[in-house]
């Protein structure tokens, strides 16, 4: 943790069910500006736009911000942040490098350098953010993604809460009273275990519940979880879109 932390923000315009998402306006700057915006505030260190096109490109840099162009074809958004990496940082001068999704325009900054903490406490591989929740909606749907983290004996896992992933599946777990752990995916990697990972053919078990993260569990790679107090709202659909343009507008 010694070496300067890179944040990655990977983004591209195709979208199904939002076209041209990261140009969507909201305030007063395309989604993918308010995300660099949110990056920067975080004041982790340098933060690049992974843009898999001109016009995301384009807006950062109208912004003040900095991007690079990546393979739009590359299969996920970490194979697009190794990719914006080894553009940046071909030295190797920054040994942490964070995936911050392109699509969390309202994310608090603290949340994004909490993901941080499990790479500097538990000494962990790769390390991601979950909020603990009592939601019988939640629980039961398999959209939310559920960590399963192994956290200290005694604690409840609230906010602050530290703990090793056991696993990550779509279903309801653990079984029992408490808690479940919704999912926020936002990544922390050192830097060796980002290279060793997009190396990696899809596992079985991540082809099964289409969980990426699983990929580095079955194959050794440690993942720690640091628990927030909210899940940061996304913007996926066009509802989405409006409440976060309404909630930008209610802003002074």
């Amino acid at each position: 943790m010694s070496q300067p932390t890179l944040i990655v923000i990977p983004a591209r315009l195709a979208a199904t069910r939002l076209p041209d998402k990261p140009l969507a306006m909201i305030g007063d700057a395309p989604m993918i500006v308010q995300v660099w915006r949110r990056a920067t505030e975080a004041a982790l260190g340098r933060v690049v736009v992974a843009a898999g096109d001109a016009a995301i490109a384009e807006a950062v840099a109208k912004a003040g911000g900095e991007a690079v162009m990546t393979d739009p074809d590359l299969p996920s958004g970490t194979d697009r942040i190794h990719a914006a990496m080894r553009q940046v940082d071909p030295e190797g001068r920054h040994g942490t490098v964070i995936n911050l999704q392109g699509d969390l325009p309202a994310i608090p900054p603290a949340s994004i350098a909490a993901v941080l903490e499990p790479l500097r406490v538990l000494d962990t591989d790769i390390a991601t953010l979950a909020v603990p929740t009592m939601d019988d909606r939640e629980r039961a749907d398999p959209n939310v993604v559920k960590a399963i983290p192994a956290l200290p004996r005694g604690l409840d896992g609230g906010a602050g809460r530290l703990g090793r992933a056991l696993y990550f599946t779509r279903s309801t777990a653990p079984w029992g009273e408490g808690p479940v752990w919704h999912h926020v995916g936002i990544y922390a990697y050192r830097r060796d275990a980002l290279e060793r990972f997009v190396r990696l053919p899809p596992s079985p078990l991540e082809r099964r519940e289409k969980l990426e993260q699983l990929r580095a569990l079955e194959n050794g790679l440690s993942i720690g979880i640091a628990c927030i107090d909210a899940v940061p709202a996304g913007v996926d659909t066009p509802d989405d879109l409006a409440r976060m343009r309404a909630l930008f507008s209610a802003q002074p």
